[in-house]
């Protein structure tokens, strides 16, 4: 378990706060609704970070024991259940028409009913969160499985390698890296470990949302110029 991640109540709240500022930047450049379920990832992760300082003033009991079973129980839903369905339906979303278009949306089918299934884990069967080498460790039962596992990160990390959106499949690459190292060197924290590193390189998509790279109306203009009939179309509907 080699590496040493120093991780506090401290640093979360330093991180959603950071986190969250670009954040709020990234979803003032997002142009379309499509693009603002993407455009508020960083955000969204933000406010994850912040909930998991709770979970650490929990365990250092600095705050009571239903605050600290509220906060983890908010942790856990959000990273195991409601994360690996947004993911993929943000990029369901921002996706052209096409054969990328339809296996994201299977993808998107799968996370659904991963979602559902994970949700009941957690909010059936009771997790044991722990301080372990300086992380935290969020067990469950009923959702720490091979099969659970292996679905959680196609979900997750699928999709947007599957992105027509070139940083989208980059961001997609650096999560899926992300999950592998964390489930070798911190499986006993993963869920902790992983949504920091996920929430650090998110801020990429600020600086794409920025400069235009992740764009609907783009995209749509693209389709349009390939396809002549409908630009036909469009031409005699004005007239």
């Amino acid at each position: 378990m080699g590496v040493n991640v120093c991780i506090s109540a401290e640093v979360n709240f330093a991180a959603a706060a950071i986190i969250g500022t670009v954040g709020i930047a990234t979803l003032r450049h997002a142009e379309h609704p499509r693009e603002v379920l993407l455009a508020s990832m960083p955000l969204l992760f933000a406010l994850h970070q912040f909930i998991e300082g709770f979970v650490w003033l929990g365990l250092d009991q600095k705050i009571g024991s239903l605050a600290l079973e509220n906060s983890s129980l908010l942790f856990v839903l959000y990273a195991q259940a409601i994360l690996p369905f947004l993911m993929p339906l943000s990029v369901l979303l921002i996706e052209r028409e096409g054969w990328r278009r339809n296996v994201i949306g299977a993808i998107v089918a799968i996370a659904f009913g991963l979602m559902i299934y994970m949700t009941y884990g957690v909010m059936g069967f009771q997790t044991q969160v722990a301080a372990e080498h300086h992380s935290i460790a969020y067990r469950n039962p009923e959702t720490e499985s091979l099969v659970t596992g292996a679905l959680y990160i196609f979900v997750t990390c699928g999709a947007l390698v599957l992105s027509g959106h070139k940083v989208v499949r980059w961001f997609g690459i650096l999560n899926l890296v992300g999950l592998t190292v964390v489930a070798i060197v911190k499986q006993y924290a993963f869920s902790s470990v992983w949504c920091l590193y996920a929430a650090i390189v998110s801020v990429m998509l600020y600086w794409q949302f920025r400069q235009g790279n992740i764009s609907w109306s783009r995209y749509r203009t693209k389709d349009a110029v390939q396809d002549p009939a409908s630009l036909g179309t469009a031409a005699t509907s004005t007239v």
